[in-house]
């Protein structure tokens, strides 16, 4: 048989094969129902936009809208992404985007399920909106929100008394200047504290187990339930991400045993993640990003190195001092309580160390330089070497003593 035969033969075959929808040479069909699925979906974020009640109504449920309706919003948004429908039913998954006005350069993106199902015209509505498998909570998903705005913060709450999150942006308030103060004014210089009813709300915001959160006061997040790497003793927030939409979500649970000074400390620790975000880098090592956010939150408190490294100076009494900087893995949640807080308090006791002999300007170009560093490999000896004009093994030998100075 020719070659040519033969490729008519197979265009033929292939054009009666009954599992193609459609004639051979035409473009398959979409199913009308995506198209009007999204069309619902864009009708009910333009609703919520312009504060419309009456018309998000007319697209299904309207318990989501209660809960958000104090969200000051300048952006929202669902894509489709899936359809499974079932005569008049129909699951979607859907993106949702968001951003808060004011605070968010960039929206916040998370995955949503909807439910939805045909009225007797035929038209599609929602009938239930909740996270996708996976995806976290948002803190409407948790209740009606109260907002509370600051000179410098945005309080977001759920289950909260209007005096309690006023409290949050007091705190708040003070934080935002006393890091720009440590760190300069070249960030946002504004926060969002977000304040679920408790420790249980403040995992389902983070998508991870309560257990994993129990006693940490808060954490900062590039954005809600995308969690910075590494862990957090109490009052201090995790390591750092590149994502803008910046949050501070509380811990209420363990944050009202907190005393004045630590209350501070911990928004103070926060705002600092939120201020370094820019120039924090994969190449940043959680000494620095931690312990600089420490020694932001402690700056002009008046607490001793003996007072803010309880742990630390306990091993140094048994002659047990660290021998090199805290690794990152030091602050992971491995159940070993005292082993998280000397790694957080050897952070900032490097930072101080810093600080003290070469000066605060010194300390923010060599975070800086090591976060301009493409990778982590060489980011902290090059930068100790072009800031701080030392190296490594230097740096190391002069904390070492710097503990044993300080912590006897």
């Amino acid at each position: 048989m020719a070659a040519g035969r033969r490729a008519r033969c197979a265009l033929v075959a292939l054009c009666l094969l009954p599992v193609l929808p459609a004639a051979c040479g035409e473009r398959p069909t979409t199913d009308p129902a995506r198209a009007a699925v999204q069309r619902v979906l864009d009708r009910r974020a333009e609703a919520v936009l312009r504060h419309d009640e009456a018309a998000y109504a007319a697209t299904g449920t309207r318990t989501p809208y209660a809960n958000l309706r104090a969200l000051p919003l300048a952006a929202w948004s669902y894509r489709l992404t899936g359809l499974r429908r079932s005569g008049g039913t129909a699951t979607a998954e859907a993106r949702l985007s968001y951003r808060v006005r004011g605070y968010d350069t960039a929206p916040v993106t998370v995955g949503r399920t909807l439910t939805l199902s045909t009225g007797a015209g035929g038209a599609w509505s929602v009938d239930s909106d909740r996270p996708a498998k996976k995806a976290p909570q948002q803190l409407w998903d948790q209740g009606p929100v109260s907002v509370v705005r600051g000179r410098h913060s945005l309080v977001l709450g759920v289950g909260q008394s209007t005096g309690a999150l006023r409290r949050y942006a007091g705190l708040a308030d003070r934080a935002v200047p006393a890091v720009s103060d440590a760190w300069g004014t070249d960030w946002s210089r504004r926060v969002v504290v977000v304040v679920p009813g408790s420790l249980e709300g403040m995992a389902g915001l983070l998508g991870s187990p309560a257990s994993e959160y129990r006693g940490i006061a808060a954490v900062t997040t590039g954005e809600v339930g995308v969690a910075e790497p590494g862990s957090a003793r109490p009052g201090a927030g995790p390591g750092p991400d590149r994502t803008p939409a910046d949050r501070i979500v509380v811990n209420p649970d363990a944050y009202e045993v907190l005393g004045s000074l630590g209350r501070q400390v911990v928004l103070t620790h926060e705002a600092a993640h939120v201020a370094t975000r820019a120039h924090t880098d994969p190449a940043t090592p959680l000494w620095l990003s931690e312990g600089y956010a420490d020694w932001a939150g402690y700056r002009g408190s008046g607490r001793t190195p003996g007072q803010v490294a309880p742990e630390l100076r306990r091993a140094v009494a048994q002659g047990q001092a660290p021998a090199a900087l805290p690794a990152d893995g030091d602050f992971a949640f491995t159940g070993d309580a005292a082993r998280l807080s000397r790694a957080y308090e050897g952070g900032w006791l490097a930072c101080r160390l810093i600080a003290e002999r070469w000066g605060e300007a010194r300390l923010r170009a060599f975070y800086r330089a090591v976060g301009a560093h493409e990778r982590r490999a060489g980011a902290v000896e090059d930068a100790l070497r072009e800031v701080l004009g030392t190296d490594l093994g230097t740096f190391t030998a002069q904390w070492r003593e710097y503990l044993r100075t300080h912590l006897r």
